[in-house]
């Protein structure tokens, strides 16, 4: 079964994925971020056929701390942060976490 690419945040966030593609998204609204980010990251974790999610740093931010943890030790699907915040540590955790080894050992 082949799973795809969901994208959760701003309307400006998600738009580059929409238009190389990804058809799974969630909108949420600087404004209404405190409101809605929870229930459309829960939408999209819950979607059997969503195997990775990409949000923004900052957006892993506003979560709730619920929320928060069940992104931070997802691993299927496996959420990916995009940003300021994310140096090559993160990523390299979040691969690792994705496909279970390290491709950077040495």
């Amino acid at each position: 079964m082949s799973q795809e690419i969901a994208v959760v945040g701003s309307p400006d966030f998600t738009t580059g994925f929409r238009l190389a593609g990804v058809r799974r998204f969630e909108n949420v609204s600087d404004a209404d971020k405190d409101e809605q980010l929870d229930d459309a990251v829960t939408s999209v974790l819950e979607d059997d056929d969503v195997g990775i999610v990409v949000m923004h740093d900052d957006d892993v931010e506003v979560l709730s701390r619920t929320v928060r943890q069940r992104v931070e030790t997802s691993v299927e699907p496996v959420v990916v942060t995009l940003g300021g915040g994310t140096g090559s540590g993160n990523l390299r955790e979040q691969i690792k976490r994705a496909i279970g080894i390290d491709l950077m050992d040495e």
